[in-house]
């Protein structure tokens, strides 16, 4: 059997400054309003967990575990992500962009020979480009 480990990778440019996209990237009530609820702190080994709706047809519950792993402060964030089936690490990296950011996010590790995991690929591919930065940028614009 092999294993196919892929990626979701996203390159959005946002017209706010990378302190701000750090804020929203960082601030548990902020990021609440673009991605989940949560009690992230961007301190290296601090572990937390996002709640969301349970997809009981692919045996995830809704609890996502996650540990921040890295934190370069303003420029890189990058966390464990376990839910259901996932083993997985998102990476965001800003770099500034004129008067704005560049936000590039990488959701490294599935395992599409698991049928449940290449489900999750797919949807939150598409979730991560669309729905996810439509609601960051809306937040953005709101601060």
């Amino acid at each position: 059997m092999s294993t196919d480990r892929t990626s979701i990778e996203v390159d959005e440019f946002l017209p706010h400054p990378p302190a701000k996209v750090w804020r929203a990237l960082t601030d548990p009530a902020l990021q609440e309003r673009w991605l989940m609820a949560g009690d992230m702190k961007p301190v290296v080994g601090h572990r937390f967990t996002f709640t969301t709706r349970p997809i009981p047809q692919v045996e995830f519950d809704g609890v996502i575990s996650c540990e921040v792993l890295d934190v370069e402060e303003g420029r890189l964030l990058r966390i464990s992500w376990r839910g259901g089936s996932l083993d997985t690490t998102v990476t965001w990296r800003l770099v500034a962009e004129g008067q704005g950011t560049r936000l590039f996010v990488e959701h490294a590790g599935f395992d599409l020979d698991d049928p449940a995991q290449a489900f999750a690929f797919t949807n939150m591919g598409s979730g991560w480009r669309s729905t996810v930065m439509r609601s960051l940028l809306k937040t953005l614009s709101e601060m």
